[in-house]
Order: C-alpha cells, then structure tokens, then sequence
C-alpha cells in the first residue's frame, strides 16, 4: 500500500494525503456477511445524548468478520482483498473448501490466490491461524485472543503487530505495540503477520469536511467554555484552565485509571513506556 499527495487544485487538497486503495480487488462486498448499521448519533435508548461530537456521516454496511478462526484444517482460498468502513485495516474475502465463505482482516503481503489454514498442523507462514504454543519464538503477528475460543481482541488495526518473544510453561510472553510485555496462554489463538494497509498512519483529511463523512462533528475544547459546562472553562481572555481534566473533573495526562487490583495485572510484565 502507498499514498499519494493530491495537487492542490483546491483548498480542501493542498494538504490532503490518502491511500492509492492499489490493493483492493472487489467493490462491492459479499452479499451474505454484510448487514445493515444503524447509526446512534451518541444518544443512548431514551434519546439522550450519553457521547458527544458523534453524528451525520456515510451510510455503512457492516462487514462480519472472523475473528476465532475457529474453521481448524480446512484450506481456504483469498478471493478478494476489499475496503471494509468501519476499520481502519483491509479486509480478505476467504472461499472454504467445504463451500463456507468468510472475512478475515487483511495481513501485509496477503494476495489474493493464496491458500490460508488455521489449527494445529497450520505452518506459521502469513494469514495463518495458530495456537501460540504451535509458533516459533520471533514470530510477528496480530488478532491475538486473550481467552481460548474468546475471539481476537489485540492488535488489530492497520499496520499493528506484535512478536512472541518467549514461552513460559503454559503461557507465551508477548510484546505488544504499545511496548506492554506480558503472559497469554499458550492455547489462544494468533494470526501470522502484521495487520495491512499500515500506510493509514499516514494519511491526512485536508479538510473538516472528511471528519464530517466520517461522522465526526466539530469537538469543543475545555477551555473555550464557561464554567458551569467544564472545569477549565471561564476566566479573563486566553486562560489556560489550570490542570487538565474531564467535563466531569477527572484529571488527565498523567492520572493512572487502572484499577490496583484488577485481576489481570498478574499476566503483565512490564508496563506501556510513556511517550
């Protein structure tokens, strides 16, 4: 995948960089994964708005997607590779042997005629679904599960990956992207590779009027209102607001809001690095 700059021809262009979209092979998705998407506009059942600056945007069609991998030795061909709305990673259209068709997210380097298994007797070759403990210490992969048979739930946005650094008994040591080092068991199931399209990163809207289609409205800042809509609100000209922190007084950069006993910190090595 690559980008391209636009000519600025227009105001909206002159700093617009998107995708070349050179990878995708079908346009229109497979007629039996899709479904509709109804769209909230950040209000809950009663009406009421429980999260803010959501709204407008595209019509999407929701795209299923495999995330167990659960369809162990039977082969699968890449049929397409296409542009799925409500991710920001590629996604791979896979025709069973046995006549199934499902959606699996798109590895780099995956092309469309390769042949994809999942299971034990699987070799640790890219799109490849393998048990943890079945791979080689190095490997880089993604879709990761944290509980057997739960569904991938790490590393699954475009140009993510992580690497299986060592093993430990049951449990395999991984070094996830954000430089978080810990134990998952070895039975969970991973995907050979890295996640595709990781070129995303690079890309810019060039204009609001993309955020829009994204159904993104324009957010406020803190700062710019008064003081009974947000703690750093008010003030005499430019303030600053002192501390920063949530509409509902929770201070931010910096504050730890993980729990001191949550169950899970057993498995964690060594913390995410702050940036």
């Amino acid at each position: 995948m690559a980008v391209r700059k636009l000519k600025p021809t227009t105001p909206g262009q002159r700093h617009k960089i998107i995708g070349t979209f050179e990878e995708i092979t079908a346009s229109v998705p497979e007629k039996s994964l899709v479904c509709g998407k109804l769209a909230t506009g950040g209000r809950n059942r009663d009406g009421r708005m429980t999260v803010r600056y959501v709204g407008g945007g595209h019509k999407r069609r929701y795209r299923f997607i495999d995330f167990k991998r659960n369809k162990d030795g039977v082969p699968a061909t890449v049929k397409t590779i296409e542009y799925d709305p409500n991710r920001s990673a590629r996604i791979a259209l896979l025709f069973y042997a046995d006549g199934e068709k499902r959606y699996i997210l798109a590895p780099n380097g995956l092309q469309v005629g390769a042949v994809l298994m999942s299971g034990e007797n699987a070799a640790p070759e890219i799109g490849n679904a393998l048990y943890l403990k079945d791979m080689p210490i190095g490997t880089v992969i993604h879709n990761i599960e944290l509980r057997p048979g739960q569904g991938a739930a790490l590393v699954r946005s475009a140009g993510n990956f992580a690497q299986l650094t060592s093993k430990e008994g049951n449990y395999c040591v991984i070094k996830l992207p954000s430089g978080e080092i810990r134990r998952i068991l070895g039975t969970c199931k991973a995907t050979v590779g890295s996640v595709g399209n990781s070129d995303h990163a690079l890309e810019q809207s060039g204009k609001a009027g993309r955020s829009r289609w994204l159904g993104r409205r324009p957010r406020t800042r803190g700062v710019a209102m008064n003081p009974h809509d947000h703690p750093m609100g008010g003030g005499e000209g430019r303030a600053s607001g002192g501390h920063p922190r949530s509409r509902k007084g929770l201070y931010s950069k910096g504050l730890k809001t993980r729990h001191p006993k949550k169950s899970s910190s057993k498995y964690i090595i060594e913390r995410a690095k702050k940036k």
